[in-house]
């Protein structure tokens, strides 16, 4: 059995290791050291944002039973996709994989900001009055689906082996649990960190409520997209402690913090010039 044919088989088993694994570090960590004192409780966060995860997971599991992976061992059979037309060795194609990858959720990220009809399924993430590691995975089921197709067509285009889409979505899903959760690291590292990987000192500001900020930071693994373009913001104006987290016209428990009311949430009200351009200050942000 070669090392694809054994990925493919424990693709969930090594999955949800990473998954358990980095949420219960994370979580213990937040409860050790927190950064920021809880808007609302635990217990009624945690139930409801868990709740759309299991949710979302099955409904993802239901409508593309063999996920990412599935996609990129049929590409790789078919011959299809960019890896498959040049020889390249097998360590550059996967290391390639997984930045491409990487800079594809990257372009997603500011595409559901700046485009109204998506942002309204993204502020079910945003729209979190906390941070902490289970908004890492609180997104709109219709945002979930989105995003799968969206990591579809990616991998058709690269052609990258089995193993390179594991490595990727165990990354992703452990980066996002790291960044966004609720923990306090020393300056010095995060300082050093942030060159390699989105901090959650970093990534805390693209939560904010207001516009230039949330507008900044889109990167969820790798930070060196946002330094590239231009997104890079590095601390929020009020500070950490004080900043507030959500979106301003969005805020009340019942319908950002239950499940029902974030499932109903991109049918709610109206975006009137919410653009990702608005990168100054105006003091409001209309959600």
């Amino acid at each position: 059995m070669n090392v694809s044919e054994f990925v493919m088989q424990h693709e969930v088993t090594i999955r949800l290791s990473f998954f358990f694994g980095t949420f219960a570090v994370m979580a213990v960590w937040e409860m050790v050291a927190p950064r920021r004192a809880r808007t609302l409780t635990r217990a009624v966060r945690w139930l409801n944002n868990l709740g759309l995860v299991f949710l979302n997971s099955f409904v993802v599991r239901l409508l593309f039973p063999a996920a990412a992976v599935g996609m990129a061992a049929f590409t790789t059979g078919q011959g299809w996709g960019l890896f498959n037309y040049f020889d390249v060795p097998a360590w550059a194609v996967i290391l390639i994989s997984i930045v491409a990858m990487d800079f594809v959720i990257y372009l997603q990220h500011v595409m559901v900001h700046a485009v109204p009809v998506l942002w309204r399924l993204h502020r079910v993430h945003h729209a979190d009055v906390d941070i902490d590691v289970t908004t890492g995975a609180r997104f709109h089921t219709f945002e979930i689906i989105l995003s799968m197709l969206i990591k579809f067509a990616t991998i058709v285009v690269l052609g990258p082996p089995v193993v390179a889409v594991v490595i990727f979505e165990v990354l992703l899903n452990a980066t996002a649990m790291f960044n966004h959760s609720n923990i306090r690291l020393p300056e010095a590292v995060d300082r050093m960190l942030r060159w390699l990987v989105v901090t959650p000192d970093m990534h805390r500001v693209h939560h904010s409520v207001e516009d230039d900020e949330a507008n900044s930071n889109f990167g969820f693994n790798l930070p060196w997209w946002d330094r590239l373009f231009g997104t890079y913001r590095d601390q929020p104006r009020a500070g950490h402690e004080a900043m507030t987290i959500g979106i301003h016209t969005y805020n009340k428990p019942k319908l950002v913090a239950w499940l029902p009311g974030m499932l109903i949430l991109p049918f709610i009200g109206k975006i009137s010039s919410y653009a990702i351009n608005r990168r100054e200050w105006s003091g409001n942000n209309e959600g």
